[in-house]
């Protein structure tokens, strides 16, 4: 059984119940770094006019939505087509481009006092498409995984026997991303090591997945194995990511992930919002070993996004 935390259940308990369930989640995040998550709140509207708009972008001719393409290389947002990122190039290994196609979208607000290494890279300007109720659905949906992501972290407080507030001076100004995905239907057989998503893991404190309901593909490793991960309606995925692993000293675990790619696939959606501490937060082991030198959360995550291109 893939692991499952209500979130909402957690927030309401009181005391041994309480304490019962983070004990839960703390050991989820040990196993796994990987969980279904119910309980979560978000409007289902929110939901359904982020995910109709984005079908609207992605069934765009092509130079529609190449006209949204970052401007120079490196750029963080915008369209990436087809051959654009290579993600497994993250983890050292040389695989041809991904099978999918994506819109990027940052931070809302740009922080009075934002150095200008942050301004030049994570609060960059999202460029967005002219489809009607685009931004606004985009917008919507990213202030609802804002307010979603602070209250993980301080699940995860609790799950790490911190005070329940813990993590809330690091997220002030979070420089958490947006993505959405589409992955194209395949028909031939891919070449050789190409997924739709190379085996990664993920660079930040924590992702929140959409994936479309009953969807097939995304998969996990657990020792020598790839375990299917569920697309239950009505429920987010959440798993840990590098930071997070680094910051708890490895006693949570940002686990590798793909998806497969397979002949015959149908086409498939996804949206992703990879939460990411403000660019400024110094992120130190909390057992207060030196497993791990301290990092400033905007540059380490810099370096990582530039790894992955193609």
């Amino acid at each position: 059984m893939f692991p499952r935390f209500n979130l909402a259940a957690f927030e309401s308990a009181q005391h041994d119940a309480r304490r019962a369930l983070a004990q839960e989640l703390d050991q989820i995040c040990r196993d796994t770094g990987f969980l279904v998550l119910d309980g979560h709140g978000i409007a289902p509207d929110v939901i359904a006019d982020v995910w109709h708009a984005a079908e609207a972008f992605f069934a765009q001719d092509v130079a529609a939505k190449q006209a949204l393409a970052p401007p120079y290389q490196g750029y963080p947002y915008g369209y990436l087509g087809p051959d654009a990122e290579a993600l497994a190039r993250s983890k050292g290994e040389d695989t041809p481009p991904d099978l999918k196609e994506s819109f990027n979208g940052g931070p809302l607000r740009v922080p009075v006092g934002a150095s200008t290494a942050a301004t030049d890279f994570c609060y960059k300007p999202t460029i967005w498409p002219e489809l009607p109720g685009f931004r606004s659905a985009w917008e919507a949906y990213y202030t609802a995984m804002e307010d979603l992501a602070a209250r993980v972290m301080r699940a995860f407080a609790a799950a790490l026997a911190l005070p329940g507030h813990y993590f809330d001076p690091f997220i002030t100004h979070p420089i958490s991303a947006l993505r959405a995905l589409h992955y194209p239907a395949t028909v031939d057989v891919p070449l050789d090591k190409q997924q739709r998503a190379g085996a990664h893991t993920d660079y930040g404190s924590l992702t929140i997945l959409l994936p479309q309901p009953g969807s097939q593909g995304l998969q996990v490793q657990q020792g020598d194995t790839w375990v299917d991960v569920p697309a239950p309606e009505g429920a987010f995925v959440i798993n840990i990511g590098d930071l997070m692993a680094r910051w708890t000293a490895d006693r949570w675990v940002s686990t590798l992930h793909r998806v497969v790619a397979k002949p015959g696939q149908p086409a498939r959606q996804s949206l992703a919002f990879f939460h990411q501490p403000d660019w400024d937060a110094e992120i130190v082991p909390l057992d207060g070993s030196d497993v791990y030198p301290p990092v400033r959360s905007g540059p380490y995550l810099m370096a990582k996004f530039q790894a992955t291109g193609v």
